[in-house]
């Protein structure tokens, strides 16, 4: 554990680190090679190693920041590392927590991606993928259940997590305007001072207690560098900005609209804008967006990269990589398929987490100060309540397409359904994803360690059937 006594400075040092930024960097590190498991395990990993272990914050300002960071388009666990990374060690320390956060998941799935293109047709790397789909499948479902346990409080909350599913599964309403409209409700909420839309309790420490924020090396205090300066916002915001939209900017007048660059770059760069509420809500937008708009991958194939996300550490949106990666490497224009394909995940990622550093560099500084806001929090509140309605689309889309073999649209009055065909019913995937459900559900297994045993039972699977044929 870090020495409080030595560790801690005066907050208004202005030159110093909370903490020394060597040992900063091995515990982002750290933090980054054991972020498996979806935005859950990452932040319990991040609270366990940063407040408990290391108490370099205290319980409330670690709540306070993640509250904030599921209150922006994007990945939440990654920009809480760059959110505390920078009240610890200032502009670098974000720049370094954030970085780390992201560079294992990327390597692992780049590498995932070439056996993929290169070996998918044999049996063994199929048989893996069958495995992986309804795991994923069941992992998404308790995703439903964790998060709605925690966000449906109240009949409020259901009403609100009712009224998004009916809106995106039913009437196709964009996932931006369900958002936008719930944070509005729940701001409202929060401000008129409703009792249902006040935040819910903290999180206690490994030991069972609660560990306040004057336990903690930074304190209660703001230091310095963390006080609102809007010089220095505007400043780091310009920069920021500058690095995303350029280059998107060149692609499209270099290539054009339609290049599959530009189309990466623009569809990747809105969706860092408007996706709100974490990785599995992201998740369905770009599922149908990348599926059924822009035909870069079928949705078996997505099961596929969210697959390897689960199974690699680093954000879970990671899988966006993947469908970059596709993208190029099935219409690679002059270069090579996997030439493009590398392009395609580089660009993906880039624009993707870019603009979560952008995020925080201009925003917490500001934040720091509406510790305890009630109309933020009930914003925020009413945000998770609609994201757990837009996950169980997530879950009846992804199982329509891996328990059936065909799926046939069907008009209600004026709407349209994704109806599955009864007689396509896939029925070894419909066996493995209930017990790949039941060992998460009943025996409480890990995530890791049921997509692994379902990736193998998925091989020898395989495996017998080609053996028979």
């Amino acid at each position: 554990m870090t020495d409080l006594a030595k560790t801690n400075v005066p907050l208004d040092a202005g030159t110093d680190d909370i903490v020394p930024f060597s040992e900063a960097v091995k515990v982002w590190a750290r933090v980054a090679a054991l972020s498996f498991g979806g935005p859950a395990g990452q932040i319990a990993v991040m609270h366990r190693i940063v407040v408990d272990e290391k108490r370099w914050v205290g319980e409330h300002r670690f709540l306070h920041a993640l509250n904030y960071c599921m209150l922006l388009p994007g990945p939440e666990a990654h920009q809480l590392a760059i959110y505390i990374g920078w009240l610890l060690n200032k502009t670098k320390g974000g720049m370094i927590a954030g970085l780390l956060f992201v560079l294992p998941g990327f390597l692992s799935i780049l590498a995932l991606s070439y056996i993929y293109v290169i070996f998918g047709d044999a049996d063994a790397i199929e048989g893996m993928f069958f495995g992986l789909k309804s795991a994923v499948l069941a992992v998404v479902v308790q995703a439903v259940f964790r998060i709605g346990s925690r966000a449906l409080r109240n009949n409020v909350m259901v009403a609100i997590a009712a009224a998004a599913f009916v809106a995106i599964f039913f009437l196709h309403v964009p996932f931006p305007l369900i958002i936008v409209g719930a944070g509005l409700v729940g701001y409202f909420g929060g401000r008129a001072g409703l009792p249902a839309f006040k935040a819910g309790g903290g999180h206690k420490s490994g030991s069972g207690k609660i560990l306040e924020d004057r336990d903690s090396v930074l304190g209660e205090d703001i230091p310095r560098h963390a006080r609102p300066n809007l010089a220095w916002s505007l400043k780091i915001s310009g920069a920021l900005a500058a690095l995303w939209l350029i280059p998107v900017a060149a692609l499209v007048l270099v290539l054009g609209w339609d290049n599959v660059f530009s189309k990466i770059a623009l569809f990747f760069s809105q969706m860092a804008i408007v996706t709100f509420g974490g990785a599995y809500a992201v998740l369905a937008y770009v599922a149908q967006a990348a599926v059924e708009h822009y035909g870069w991958l079928r949705p078996g194939e997505m099961l596929d990269g969210l697959g390897m996300a689960e199974t690699t550490p680093g954000p879970l949106i990671m899988v966006t990589q993947f469908v970059g990666f596709l993208a190029g490497y099935r219409d690679p224009g002059s270069l090579s398929p996997l030439a493009a394909a590398t392009l395609g995940a580089m660009l993906t990622t880039w624009v993707t987490f870019l603009p979560s550093f952008l995020w925080i560099f201009a925003g917490a500084p500001f934040i720091e100060k509406l510790r305890g806001n009630t109309a933020v929090g009930g914003a925020m509140s009413a945000i998770t309540a609609a994201v757990v309605g837009v996950i169980l689309n997530l879950a009846v889309w992804f199982g329509l397409h891996v328990l059936f073999a065909e799926v046939a649209p069907v008009a209600v009055g004026p709407l349209t359904l994704d109806v599955p065909v009864v007689g396509s019913l896939l029925l070894p995937s419909l066996v493995l994803t209930l017990l790949a459900a039941f060992a998460i559900f009943r025996f409480k297994l890990s995530v890791i360690t049921v997509l692994a045993v379902s990736a193998a039972v998925g091989v020898g699977w395989q495996l017998v059937i080609r053996g028979q044929g």
